[in-house]
């Protein structure tokens, strides 16, 4: 699907819900009309600009028409506005290219992060909290709103799995880029020689989609309640609150057991599930389409080892883009913004390479 084609996908999309926010039977219903609207507003941006360049299109047509026409008075009109129209085009091309950096969810604001130990045992598991924390800062620092999901501690204090709920403007143009292996160089505190290890840990940053998006009745999965339980197998809580979610089609398994209360763990365990829905759904609407975005590293592939950080050199390098930044401190404090601006740099460049002429 080409940019061009996708912008004409979502501003559809928008005028379809613009639609909904008028109709009698959705505004009957509080949870439809919050989700439409919540949909639609995530939408208007790109939409409204994407409305406003077909507009501009289509006067540069009517005027160029006017140009090639046998009134003189008309064509000397069109001959000095047709240049006007032309600067606004390409300036409406440029900001659309700008905000439709990482694909068709380029503009959502609601994510889930999962952050996972990998190879290296109790030293992945504690370069996971490394990872987590370094992620909250950097939501902190953006003002973005950060919430637990659920925790997989060890005794430790690694965590074997964190996922994250993040809100907020940019979420996931920004945190796209995470997705992938994170490599880790370091002397662990419990190394008596001295030796460096290498450990791993994997992120999966999914967009959280609206309700519309993903209609998920009871039916369609099994949900098991159970006592959460944390470090060694001890419980933290004796009532039966832990809630763990089976989707019976495609036998995506989660689990939430954060909260104390049965009820708001099985509200986030909800929105986990909607999300890697969504994200199945998404990769194989991408795969049927092989070609797309080969080119931009926001690609997202968990196999895909995208970062290493070398304690002993102060370094951490993003082998996407063969960037390495001497500063692994700061980064790891949550100043992942230059990452993040460079890896945007890239998908911009690409973007403008691929996509061409605006005609």
């Amino acid at each position: 699907m080409s940019l061009r084609e996708d912008l004409e996908k979502q501003l559809v999309r928008f005028e379809e819900l613009e639609q909904q926010l008028v109709d009698p039977a959705v505004l009957a219903s509080p949870g439809r009309v919050a989700a439409a609207a919540r949909e639609h507003g995530s939408l208007a941006k790109l939409a409204k600009k994407y409305r406003r360049f077909k507009a501009v299109n289509a006067e540069i047509v009517e005027t160029q028409e006017m140009v090639d026409g046998k009134d003189s008075d008309m064509r000397e009109m069109a001959e000095a506005e047709l240049p006007k129209l032309r600067v606004e085009r390409e300036a409406l091309w440029d900001e659309l290219l700008e905000m439709t950096i990482g694909g068709e969810d380029a503009q959502r604001t609601r994510i889930v992060t999962e952050i996972r130990a990998g190879t290296g045992g109790g030293e992945a598991a504690l370069f996971a909290r490394d990872l987590y924390e370094m992620y909250k800062h950097f939501a902190e620092d953006k003002g973005w709103k950060v919430e637990v999901l659920d925790l997989n501690a060890t005794e430790l204090g690694g965590f074997k799995e964190i996922i994250l709920g993040i809100e907020g403007e940019g979420a996931y143009r920004e945190m796209q880029y995470e997705s992938g292996v994170h490599r880790v160089q370091r002397v662990p505190e419990t190394e008596a020689k001295g030796r460096i290890h290498t450990s791993t840990a994997t992120v999966a940053v999914l967009p959280e989609p609206e309700d519309v998006e993903i209609d998920i009745q009871p039916e369609d999965y099994r949900k098991d309640i159970f006592c959460a339980s944390g470090p060694g197998g001890q419980h933290v809580n004796k009532t039966a609150s832990a809630i763990r979610l089976t989707h019976l089609e495609t036998n995506i398994v989660v689990q939430c057991q954060d909260e104390k209360s049965q009820h708001k763990n099985f509200a986030k365990a909800l929105r986990v599930l909607k999300s890697r829905l969504y994200e199945a759904k998404r990769q194989a609407e991408h795969d049927k389409r092989a070609s797309e975005r080969k080119t931009l590293v926001g690609s997202g592939d968990r196999s895909q080892k995208i970062r290493t950080y070398n304690f002993s050199e102060n370094r951490v390098t993003d082998h996407r883009i063969n960037l390495s930044l001497y500063k692994l401190d700061a980064i790891l404090a949550g100043g992942v913004q230059p990452l993040t601006d460079a890896l945007i740099d890239y998908d911009r460049a690409q973007l403008r390479k691929d996509m061409g002429a605006v005609e």
